[in-house]
């Protein structure tokens, strides 16, 4: 299954549970039109090609208290294959990276570390970040404000 074969009950469906992962299969098959049976077989076929991934609850930082963004250009002393994959294994075990991108450009990886307050991330920082595998250089860059976080609709996946 290809994205080039994805039809418009497909995409449909795509469109529907990237708003509400929680809709129920009847409600869904209401909305792009078509009966239960086919809509719950398609659903089922777009998680086994994975095309859905997951299913969860998208959670408030600000009411958890995790509402301090940084962004951290990191610059590493060795890309060999060796030390990616050890400074890849090492981000994926700090809980405060959100996110972690390896760039191509003027610095090595690009991550989003979230924290209750800029305190909590200096410890971060100092304590974890900077010790990762062969890390020799980091910028940090604070969010004042988050215009926009969650991806919405991919691009292609058009709504109904």
């Amino acid at each position: 299954m290809t994205q080039e074969t994805l039809d418009r009950f497909d995409r449909q469906i795509l469109h529907h549970l990237a708003a509400d992962g929680r809709m129920r299969i009847t409600e869904l098959a209401n909305r792009i039109g078509l009966s239960k049976t086919p809509c719950q077989a398609r659903v089922k076929r777009l998680e086994a090609a994975g095309y859905i991934l997951s299913y969860h609850a998208a959670l408030s930082a600000e009411k958890l208290g995790l509402d301090h963004i940084a962004f951290v250009q990191v610059s590493l002393s060795d890309t060999r294959e060796t030390a990616l994959k050890a400074f890849n294994g090492a981000v994926r075990a700090v809980p405060e990276i959100e996110q972690c991108h390896m760039i191509a450009g003027g610095f090595d990886y690009l991550l989003k570390v979230r924290t209750p307050s800029i305190e909590a991330y200096r410890k971060v920082m100092g304590e974890r970040i900077s010790t990762l595998p062969h890390v020799t250089s980091s910028s940090t860059f604070v969010s004042m404000e988050a215009v926009k976080e969650s991806g919405g609709l991919l691009p292609g996946i058009k709504s109904p």
